[in-house]
Order: C-alpha cells, then structure tokens, then sequence
C-alpha cells in the first residue's frame, strides 16, 4: 500500500495554521494536534474524517468501567478494553509504515508506533476521568497510571503489558546502554509528545530519500511549536536545496549561519560555503 500524499497548498496553510494556534494555546489538545499531524501527512483526511476520529475516542472511553479504582485498575481496565478484546498493538513492522505515526490509521489499523498508540490509550483514558500521562522513555514511549509514589506503568505498544521497574530498566539500557534516570520517568507534556511524533516522520523520511517532501512538512510543523530546536532551520534550509530550490535554501543556510557564528563560528563559515555551493547549482 503506498504512502498518503500530502492535501493541496492551499489545505495545508490552512491545517498549519490551526496548528500553530492549537500549539500556543495554554493547553494545547494532544488528539487535536496528532489530527493536524495527520491531515498534513494525508490528503484524504478531511474534516470529517478528523471528527470522526474524535467521535472513535470518545466511543471507546465510552466502553471502560465507570471510575473503576485507583491506577492499576485503570491500567487494568484500559489493557482488557485496548490491548485484549480490540487487539491495539505494534509489530516491528510498523516502523517502517508512515501510518504508524498518523493518529486516524492507528485508530483505523489499531496498529502503530508506541508514541500513537500511547497516544490513543492517554486520550482514550483522559476522556473516561483516569489519572494517566505519557512518558518519554529513551525509544520507547510507555504510559502512566497514577501519582508518582503509585505508578503504575504499562507499555500500549505491547498489549499493554504492565511494566515493574525492572522492565523500564531493560527497554531504557536496551536504547541507551545507560541506567534509568528519574528524570526519564516524569511526565511528558503535550508538546513533548507532539515534538517526538515528528521527530519520529523525519526518521522515517531520512531513510526513504525519495520521500523528502514527507521530511520537509515534518520540520516545518516542528518550526511551528513555540520552543524548537534551532538547527532545525538548517535541516529545513537542506531539505529545499536537495529538492531544487536552491536560492530559498541558500537563504535559509545564511540566515542558520547567522544564529550560528554567535557560539561556533567556523561551524557558521562552513554553512556559508554551504549556501554558495546551492547558488552554484543554478549557474
């Protein structure tokens, strides 16, 4: 199956700017914005299709008990409902599926990245009254249940299989080589979440060269999140050069050398150079 193809411009100016007001709101809605991500990524998503993936989440909040205890039970609860009688899981192959990271196909395919389905399971449990969040562990994105000296973890990406300490411990050595830091395990906001799903499309376009223009929507929403990395602008600036617009991506590589020259200055002369060399290609 191939990958969806991006809406028409005048679409995505549209979904980019109801992006970055939902990114600068004081609480910023995760199913919103993942919607926004996915619209971006897929033209056949329109505004009924975005409802209609709000109208699934609220339907499946729906099915969980009322208030059914304290936060193993709701990790219970949410594991019988999503993991067991629905089947949402992930499989090694969804990493290399753009859908994976699109927030209608997971509900869809009830397949995904474990940041998605995370991201179905928070928004799933957040609309039934659980105390739940997401944490950001070093590849591998889990969820919490509960107040820090209860947690209660659980991994969507499998099921939903519950996770001691020990488990953490294991996922973390396993992607980093390192101990688990307490910092690992405190909450990520919503623009965290949204940040390293894109981070995630970029990845995935990286290793698929003839899928830049999936790499270049993907940093230009990121650029829309009020706090981001600023050699963002440079992978950007490259992005428009290996797609031929060599002049806007010159001008992006002298504007990134500018910000640059400040803490590394022979780092900013070489993305000058940078810049002459995307001028040169249109002699």
């Amino acid at each position: 199956m191939p990958s969806p193809c991006p809406p028409p411009p005048g679409r995505s100016a549209e979904l980019r700017r109801r992006f970055a007001d939902e990114a600068r709101c004081e609480r910023p809605d995760l199913s919103t914005l993942c919607l926004l991500v996915g619209a971006e990524a897929d033209g056949a998503l329109d505004e009924a299709g975005m409802d209609a993936a709000q109208v699934e989440l609220d339907r499946l909040a729906g099915l969980l008990p009322f208030r059914p205890g304290g936060a193993r039970a709701w990790a219970a609860s949410l594991r019988e409902l999503l993991g067991d009688r629905l089947g949402f899981h992930g499989t090694p192959a969804d990493y290399q599926r753009l859908e994976s990271s699109l927030l209608h196909e997971v509900l869809r395919r009830r397949r995904g990245l474990p940041i998605l389905l995370s991201v179905v399971w928070m928004e799933v449990a957040r609309r039934a009254g659980a105390p739940v969040y997401g944490l950001a562990l070093p590849g591998h994105f889990v969820v919490g249940f509960g107040e820090p000296d209860e947690e209660v973890l659980a991994d969507p990406f499998n099921g939903g299989r519950g996770l001691t300490g020990a488990d953490a411990e294991l996922l973390v050595a396993g992607a980093t080589g390192a101990g688990l830091d307490p910092s690992m395990l405190v909450p990520a906001t919503t623009l965290e979440v949204v940040a390293r799903i894109l981070n995630n499309i970029r990845a995935w376009a990286a290793a698929r060269p003839e899928r830049s223009d999936v790499a270049l929507w993907a940093v230009e929403l990121a650029l829309l999140l009020p706090s981001h990395p600023a050699r963002l602008r440079y992978e950007r600036a490259q992005l428009l050069v290996q797609r031929g617009d060599f002049l806007t991506g010159a001008a992006e590589l002298e504007a990134y050398a500018e910000v640059l020259e400040a803490v590394d200055a022979p780092g900013a002369e070489r993305v000058r150079r940078q810049a002459q060399a995307a001028r040169a290609m249109l002699n």
